[in-house]
């Protein structure tokens, strides 16, 4: 059988994390649900011998650096594309917008990408999909990226916590199909928030 990772999954629809500012109780309580939910054989996607031992995933220190007030710049020009994954399953998605912020020192620039099929359910078309490489990974962090969900903002500013970056289901087991991260979203700046790689 094989497994299906969906672009939002259940931490997205508990906290929006639409906050203009950096919240650390949030963030701390967003890390919080995520074990909580690896650590429920319901939910987790982790195999049966890593799921028997698992105490808690590994995280960065939460950080107001990682924090970013983003300016957003709308795309809606783009076409669908059949987005890469580690399988053979090729979803439609559509390059929404751009954000563009700074991070130690460092000018950065990530496309933000809307799933076209899950567009058209009302509870999930204003959800965004920003997956996403940076100068950890492969290293600290999982050698495929990070994604985080993030939802279509009502402005020109995009609030992007990367404090919330999680790993693809894939990092923890083969049998999920996971997007792979475009190339153009690859951050020449070591992002150390988020989850850190699974296993040495």
């Amino acid at each position: 059988m094989r497994y299906i990772l969906l672009t939002v999954i259940f931490m997205q629809s508990v906290f929006g994390f639409s906050q203009k500012k950096f919240d650390y109780a949030a963030a701390k309580k967003y890390q919080q649900e995520l074990n909580k939910e690896y650590a429920n054989a319901k939910t987790s996607p982790l195999e049966a011998n890593d799921l028997a031992s698992f105490k808690g995933l590994d995280f960065y220190p939460i950080s107001k650096t990682y924090f970013v007030n983003a300016r957003f710049v709308r795309t809606p020009k783009e076409k669908p594309f059949q987005m890469k994954t580690s399988t053979d399953r090729t979803p439609i998605f559509v390059k929404y917008g751009e954000a563009h912020f700074e991070i130690n020192g460092k000018k950065c620039k990530l496309n933000l990408y809307q799933d076209v099929v899950s567009a058209r359910n009302p509870d999930y078309k204003g959800d965004l999909f920003l997956p996403f490489f940076d100068e950890t990974s492969g290293k600290e962090s999982y050698i495929g990226g990070k994604y985080i969900d993030l939802k279509i903002p009502k402005g020109n500013t995009i609030t992007i916590d990367f404090n919330t970056s999680y790993n693809p289901y894939c990092a923890y087991n083969y049998r999920y199909s996971c997007p792979k991260v475009p190339l153009e979203n690859d951050l020449k700046v070591a992002i150390r928030a988020g989850v850190k790689k699974f296993h040495d």
